[in-house]
């Protein structure tokens, strides 16, 4: 993880480099607090993406990352308004219709997140759809991972990333450290989740 702490960290100069150059540009603010995320910079991330929506206002519902940081923050009531935002302009999304369940859960409870779980019918993922059964309690944990098992690095590592998540909802950390560490560990993707498995295992501590 040193290497890749390092690359991040690198990452992060180059986008504090070109917003000093380009104060007004909304998309730097957006990579910059992407990458501050990775590196487990919760808060930092959360102003550089106020900071791009101050500029352009228009990008509200596109601030899914915002909505991640808002979860790591506990700041659930405002994630869960950003992923219902997302959805006006990405309705078929399953992880954003999780990721609201997930916040609702952490305030009020498993029971009325699920009854509150948005339709989704066509996202193109096998994965995540049967992600989005299991959330809605229509498929096993073991229906989710053989799915994953079928699709490869990648499924096997959506399928342990939301069992664990969904391991945390219910408050059985336990299983929720396991899975999430397993899809951190074992299943390394060229992907923004990964690095949020990553965060997840920091700021819990989990190893």
């Amino acid at each position: 993880m040193f290497s890749a702490a390092n690359s991040l960290e690198n990452q992060l100069q180059r986008w504090n480099d070109i917003i000093r150059n380009q104060p007004q540009n909304p998309n730097a603010y957006i990579r910059r607090g992407m990458v501050n995320f990775q590196l487990a910079k919760i808060d930092e991330s959360i102003q550089d993406f106020d900071t791009a929506e101050k500029i352009d206002p228009r990008l509200k519902p596109y601030l899914w990352q915002r909505g991640l940081s808002y979860y790591y923050a506990e700041k659930f009531a405002e994630g869960a308004e950003q992923f219902e935002i997302d959805l006006t302009v990405n309705a078929q999304d399953v992880e954003e219709t999780v990721w609201r369940y997930l916040c609702i859960a952490r305030i009020d409870g498993v029971e009325k997140a699920r009854n509150s779980l948005l339709t989704v019918r066509n996202d193109p993922r096998q994965i995540m759809r049967s992600v989005y059964d299991l959330y809605a309690g229509n498929c096993t944990t073991d229906d989710v991972l053989d799915v994953g098992q079928s699709e490869g690095v990648k499924g096997n590592f959506y399928s342990h990333l939301y069992l664990g998540l969904y391991y945390e909802a219910e408050n059985n950390l336990e299983l929720a450290q396991e899975y999430i560490v397993k899809a951190a560990n074992n299943y390394k993707i060229d992907d923004y989740m990964w690095y949020l498995a990553q965060v997840h295992k920091t700021l819990r501590q989990w190893s």
